[in-house]
């Protein structure tokens, strides 16, 4: 499910976001990291700069590159020591959204 918002910015405004989802795919292929790696790695990423958004974003992301519901659990469970219990458990209900989501399909 791509987001109202991000479908508008690609009608009003295509060539930047050519340019913008070039440049993620170049640092996706910058490196060695498989796309199941890359997408435990954003969704922790998301997590610990607390977006919503890009949580929900990478946690699709992360289930269509093969990673479990366990697997995500556990990126969340695993910010716990560094962004603190509360702000984990609003994390983890973040990552269980979209698992919810994907079970009542």
């Amino acid at each position: 499910m791509i987001p109202k918002s991000y479908q508008k910015m690609h009608e009003n405004y295509p060539e930047f976001m050519q340019a913008y989802e070039a440049m993620g795919k170049a640092t996706r292929e910058a490196g060695p990291l498989s796309d199941r790696e890359v997408a435990l790695v954003k969704l922790a990423i998301s997590i610990t700069a607390g977006l919503e958004g890009g949580s929900h974003s990478h946690t699709r992301k992360a289930l269509a590159a093969g990673c479990s519901g366990d697997d995500l659990r556990h990126v969340a469970m695993l910010t716990a020591p560094t962004i603190g219990f509360p702000t984990m458990m609003r994390a983890k209900s973040w990552v269980e959204d979209v698992l919810q989501k994907q079970s009542d399909v």
